[in-house]
């Protein structure tokens, strides 16, 4: 007895709208309470880049103590002063009446000091004590503005120091939630309309990425609001384009997908739910790919870094849900007409199994072309990789000074030219040495005798000025106070102990020379007073342990990326040898994106040098992303193979996700290279970076190079799995037919084969 067929029975009407109808709400909501935040992430964020160090590193040591010795917690700014002569009496009574103006500005502190005149005397500076924990970049403002206000005519005034460049970085941060938004959503934009043709759908693409955004910086905020992580301008930028991107990425994947089964004349549900089986594990796999990725910055010892860990997993895992559930819903309730005008009534243009059948269109010409040239095309594109990965020895990643992290004009800058001229160029940004109280003599010897170092000072509670001059007599210090004739001799102010002495440097502080004298003065002090007595701070001690942290970092987290992401593509492809040759044409392309850029940066764009995070951040998004477009399509060529065998199953997997993965490429290319409008240095060599390394990996690892090297490989590429053993599917034989054409029937066919 033959059981009856069973007959999928069709969800009923409520659910075919009511499902996709109650997941665009919830969407609704999340994009409602996360949008305001948007102009609210100022509130948590910090571009203070000591905060940013591991508790660990003297600079920090000494940052979180200066307040025990300075008095409130600050940061100085230096306005320096020029005329058209030499400065007179006269002139000096008028800058103390500018310096008095400013002490009533809201946001600075009781301490500013008087005009001291350079010893030219055609130049003044006045130290001014910002508070550290308010707006630094508004009360910088309110001082450039008094300044332009009461300035006599014919001087000229800047105001730079710590506070000045700080003031300068927050506004080269100010375009992130408008301007680099806007930028991004327009290139992407324009690139879906050119891909679908549809005026709908791009709209509901973007519009998934931006709800995405919403309820990822929803999130964020809140663990920055708890302490939780860091937030800054940089960490703030990178997700915003990282969410949109990603999130554009896996819907144009499900999109793909949906418009198959919209082709095949499916209807809406029916195509979601296949759209959505297929899609799933490509995006899951993806995502998780990138989200392990990040997860590494974790073993940073820079808090900026661990921060980019969660906050950018946290914008991937909205992106999966956004495409996952937010589209689908949209496209279920939209159905065909999401693609008007050009509504897809025609499967997917596959290539002919025949070899010698003529074909069409883009990308089965590109099977074709990689099927007849294989060994030729991975050949030829591995020594153009090659050759271009050679500029990797111009890269210079060991640092830049601050004065050049911002583009174009900057007051603080062109101020710290000025200040070189007529006083140290350390001026405003000392170098600080937390020593016990009995080591203060040879402390304050050994720091004068320092190459690189102009004047010692003493902090002093009992000085006018909070500093008072330091000289050591027959092994004791002396200290006087630095103010009107006959003012008692002050006290070092104490601290547990400690004392705080106070270097001027005769270099700008953000300077190799600075740099140098401050890593001599940490030696010498060790070996004077023994390790860890004392501790070297400051300007240039936060660039020095900066920059050490981050070359540490890339140096851990770099193979360790790799070993979890190589785990990840073994378990998703089944397979050793096709994942470890993936990730040897990621990495092949990486250093390839990084020589040119490094050629572009010094060559074309005549930058410094390079943050040394930026090689860390580079691998971590083209690694990453660049194996996100490996699996979409090695995923698929696997699908396809399993059927069809190995060889035909990668031509029909680079024709299937040629069009979709070229458009994601496009799209994350231009969201990356919208990071080149915010004018900060480090975020212009990521945007190039990640953009060029995106093309490439797009137009010819993915391509090209992939394609070409599987191809010539063949099944092998699959092993020690299953696919790799198993014999390749023969090709079907016709159908039998009767002598009138038409089919035979069972019994029919048995006659035929004498059974």
């Amino acid at each position: 007895m033959v059981a009856p067929s069973r007959t999928r029975r069709r969800p009923s009407r409520w659910l075919r709208v009511g499902i996709p109808s109650l997941l665009v709400l919830v969407w609704l909501v999340a994009g409602s309470v996360g949008g305001p935040y948007f102009g609210k992430v100022d509130e948590v964020s910090t571009n203070d880049r000591s905060t940013f160090l591991p508790e660990s590193a003297d600079a920090t040591q000494v940052d979180e103590r200066l307040a025990d010795f300075l008095g409130d917690d600050s940061i100085p700014a230096v306005v320096v002063v020029t005329g058209e002569e030499a400065l007179s009496d006269s002139d000096v009574s008028e800058l103390q009446s500018l310096a008095d103006a400013i002490a009533g500005i809201e946001g600075v502190q009781d301490g500013i000091s008087p005009p001291i005149l350079s010893e030219d005397g055609d130049a003044a500076q006045i130290f001014v004590p910002i508070d550290a924990s308010g707006e630094v970049g508004d009360t910088v403002a309110a001082i450039r503005e008094s300044l332009a206000e009461d300035l006599p005519e014919g001087w000229r005034a800047w105001v730079t120091g710590p506070a000045g460049f700080t003031a300068d970085l927050v506004a080269g941060f100010l375009g992130i939630d408008g301007l680099l938004l806007g930028v991004a959503l327009l290139a992407v934009f324009v690139i879906l309309v050119i891909v679908y043709r549809s005026p709908l759908l791009p709209v509901l693409v973007l519009t998934t990425s931006v709800f995405a955004l919403c309820a990822a910086l929803l999130t964020v905020w809140w663990l920055a609001y708890a302490g939780i992580v860091v937030l800054n301008g940089q960490v703030q930028g990178i997700l915003f384009i990282l969410v949109i991107g990603a999130a554009t990425d896996y819907a144009l994947l499900y999109v793909a997908r949906y418009r198959e089964a919209i082709a095949t004349g499916a209807q809406r549900w029916d195509a979601t739910t296949r759209a959505w089986r297929a899609a799933f594990e490509p995006i899951l796999a993806s995502g998780g790919t990138v989200i392990a990725g990040l997860l590494c910055l974790l073993l940073s010892d820079l808090a900026t870094n661990r921060a980019l860990g969660p906050i950018a997993a946290i914008g991937i895992v909205f992106s999966m849900l956004s495409a996952l559930t937010f589209l689908p819903a949209l496209l279920a309730l939209c159905g065909r007409a999401a693609f008007w005008p050009f509504i897809p009534k025609r499967p997917l243009t596959m290539i002919p199994d025949d070899p010698t059948a003529p074909v069409t269109g883009l990308w089965p010409r590109q099977a074709r072309f990689v099927a007849r040239h294989a060994r030729a095309v991975w050949v030829v594109c591995t020594i153009v990789l090659l050759a271009g990965a050679v500029g990797v020895t111009q890269l210079k990643a060991d640092g830049v000074p601050t004065s050049d992290l911002v583009l174009g004009a900057s007051e603080a800058r062109d101020g710290q030219a000025e200040l070189a001229e007529h006083f140290p160029a350390g001026s405003g940004s000392p170098v600080y040495v937390i020593v016990p109280e009995d080591d203060l003599a040879s402390a304050a010897e050994l720091v004068a005798d320092s190459r690189g170092v102009e004047s010692v000072a003493v902090a002093s509670t009992d000085s006018p000025t909070g500093q008072a001059q330091v000289t050591v007599e027959e092994g004791a210090a002396v200290l006087t106070a630095v103010g009107p004739p006959g003012t008692p001799a002050p006290e070092p102010t104490v601290a547990d102990g400690d004392v705080l002495v106070i270097g001027t440097l005769t270099d700008a502080a953000d300077s190799v020379a600075a740099e140098d004298t401050v890593r001599q003065l940490r030696v010498d002090l060790d070996e004077t007073l023994g390790e860890h007595v004392a501790v070297v701070g400051g300007e240039t001690a936060t660039d020095i342990d900066t920059n050490d942290t981050s070359t540490r970092d890339r140096t851990v987290i770099i193979p360790v990326i790799l070993a979890v992401i190589l785990v990840i593509l073994m378990l998703l492809l089944r397979s050793i040898l096709a994942p470890v040759l993936l990730i040897g044409t990621v990495i092949l392309s990486f250093a390839t994106a990084l020589g040119v850029s490094a050629l572009v940066f010094n060559g074309l764009f005549g930058f410094p040098g390079a943050d040394p995070a930026v090689p860390l951040y580079g691998f971590v998004f083209l690694v990453a992303l660049g194996v996100d477009y490996n699996i979409f399509l090695m995923s698929r060529v696997r699908e396809e193979s399993l059927t069809h065998g190995t060889r035909p199953g990668i031509l029909r997997g680079l024709v299937a996700t040629g069009g979709v993965i070229t458009s994601a490429g496009l799209v994350l290319a231009a969201t990356f290279a919208a990071l080149g409008v915010i004018p900060i240095l480090f975020l212009a060599q990521i945007a190039f970076l990640v953009a060029f390394g995106v093309l490439l990996d797009t137009f010819v690892v993915r391509s090209l190079l992939v394609p070409a090297l599987s191809y010539d490989i063949g099944r092998a590429i699959w092993w020690p799995s299953n696919l790799w053993r198993r014999d390749e599917p023969a090709p079907e034989a016709p159908a039998p037919v009767a002598d009138d054409g038409r089919p035979l029937t069972r019994e029919e066919y048995r006659r035929t084969l004498g059974t």
